[in-house]
């Protein structure tokens, strides 16, 4: 549906470096990376505000690269909504209908439609400067969407949103594309955003795409340091495999962990902070890493709280307010860190 091969552009002291990227028909993919990296120019470029300096976008079989914005038939959402403050809410969604001439009938069917959609039929007469973020938000994505565009682009439209608003309308978006399937691309650096919303997901630094997979992939199975780092693996460690009597192991520091791991020789090796169980007591696992250790830390971090661990190296694991309680976790004492070998994932 959308593929970019080879796309570079320079702007300024900025580069995007040669983006070869995919987007499949009816799919809703989200680019996650940093402040900077970007995002946002891969979307101007898409939409046809930027000529890339080398390199094609293809939009449905066709080459669109010199192709002007307004024949590209895109839907684009800005963060900051853009929508014009002396036209009400009705004037705002229609304002790209009256631009190609629809017939007056067909403009109210539309209008009607999303209006419904996003949930704001009893704001049309209102102004942008009576809204609030969340139903600014909603109107800039009826007014994008009221033109039934191909593809539709999304440039951080959550992040202005306070926590309750921006959690309601992720579940808007993914209802929203549930509903009418159009291909859309969402760009954000809230990794819990893309975990909820994305279909696949691609991951940006530094003007290049350095993974892309399924958010599950790409989570639980970071390619580098910076993708392990950037999805919240804590846990990250240099190390060499070493096998014995068939097992692999990764040694790190004065710690030997069991992995699973076709790969040999010097490694990285990363492990989520929630794989780890933290008990008072070693006892019979199937889990076949039990690290001993001494708490070092314990943070509070909002419903959970983040257990830091020295072992020779440094662990940080994730509990419940439940489990603090129940297990009488403090400052210095002893506990056994366990957690499973396919938990280790290895890089």
């Amino acid at each position: 549906m959308i593929n970019l091969y080879n796309v570079s552009k320079r702007l300024g002291d900025f580069r995007l470096k040669n983006i070869n990227l995919s987007v499949n028909e009816n799919e809703y993919f989200v680019i996650l990376g940093p402040t900077g990296t970007g995002k946002t120019v891969i979307l101007e470029i898409i939409a046809g505000m930027y000529q890339p300096d080398k390199g094609e976008v293809w939009i449905n079989q066709r080459n669109v690269s010199k192709i002007f914005p307004e024949s590209r038939n895109i839907g684009f959402v800005y963060q900051d909504y853009m929508l014009f403050p002396h036209l009400n809410v009705r004037e705002n969604i229609i304002f790209a209908l009256k631009l190609k001439n629809t017939p007056r009938n067909i403009m109210k069917q539309k209008l009607e439609q999303m209006a419904s959609l996003l949930n704001i039929a009893g704001l049309l007469k209102r102004y942008p400067s009576t809204l609030s973020g969340g139903e600014q938000q909603r109107v800039a994505l009826a007014r994008a969407l009221v033109t039934e565009p191909e593809v539709l682009l999304l440039d951080e439209p959550l992040s202005a949103l306070d926590p309750r608003s921006k959690e309601l309308l992720q579940q808007e978006l993914k209802n929203i594309h549930e509903q009418i399937k159009t291909t859309t691309i969402h760009i954000t650096h809230d990794f819990n955003e893309a975990l909820l919303l994305a279909d696949r997901m691609g991951i940006m630094q530094n003007g290049e795409i350095i993974q892309v997979g399924s958010p599950e992939e790409v989570f639980q199975k970071p390619q580098s340091q910076f993708v392990a780092e950037f999805v919240g693996m804590e846990n990250i460690y240099s190390g060499e495999i070493m096998e014995d009597r068939g097992d692999h192991y990764v040694s790190i520091a004065s710690v030997s962990l069991r992995v699973v791991s076709p790969l040999r020789g010097k490694v990285r090796v990363a492990i989520r902070p929630e794989d780890i169980i933290i008990t008072r007591e070693k006892f019979p696992s199937s889990a076949q890493n039990t690290v001993n250790a001494r708490i070092i830390h314990i943070i509070p971090r909002g419903s959970l709280y983040k257990v830091v661990l020295d072992a020779g190296i440094t662990i940080t694991a994730l509990v419940t307010r439940q489990a603090l309680e129940e297990l009488n976790l403090e400052l210095g004492q002893n506990v056994w860190a366990v957690f499973k070998t396919t938990a280790v994932h290895v890089f």
